[in-house]
């Protein structure tokens, strides 16, 4: 990563809908390279999806929590089929420590909470399950500020990185 592939993720966030063309023009680059570049990008698995972001409490799922599970030994693949069987179940992660999973999940209502963390303890392979309701986000999910702050210095051109 450079401060071109840099300015050029910038740009995606910032315009979703642009081709290459009106980025090539918002980076000052030919379009030969944003293509390139963005090709190389999504090729080597930096770039996963041009879908839209969807905020999902906009979309009525305003409750927010954070559930650890503790498992069963070496149950990970099998929670992981259970986790993925659970709609509200947002992501999952293995982890160290006391829990083995960190789920983000979310729902409509308090109730309907209640509901997906008694699906998530309906699985055999959980052990114990603890939640936190999420009350407010600070910081969103983002990756540009750890991009920008270990991108290759002075690489690549761009008259947003100047």
């Amino acid at each position: 990563m450079d401060g071109l592939d840099v300015a050029l993720l910038t740009a995606l966030r910032d315009h979703p809908r642009a081709g290459d063309l009106e980025l090539s023009r918002l980076l000052g680059v030919a379009r030969g390279t944003v293509t390139a570049r963005l090709q190389r990008l999504e090729s080597s698995g930096v770039v996963t999806g041009h879908g839209p972001d969807v905020d999902v409490a906009a979309a009525g799922f305003g409750v927010q929590a954070f559930v650890t599970l503790e498992i069963a030994q070496g149950a990970l693949d099998a929670v992981r089929h259970d986790l993925e069987a659970i709609p509200g179940v947002l992501e999952a992660h293995a982890t160290t420590g006391q829990g083995d999973v960190l789920c983000r999940v979310a729902a409509r209502s308090h109730e309907a909470l209640q509901q997906v963390l008694v699906e998530l303890g309906r699985s055999p392979n959980v052990v114990r399950s603890t939640s936190v309701i999420a009350l407010s986000v600070l910081v969103p999910f983002r990756t540009l500020p750890l991009l920008s702050a270990e991108a290759a210095p002075g690489a690549g051109r761009s008259s947003l990185s100047r």
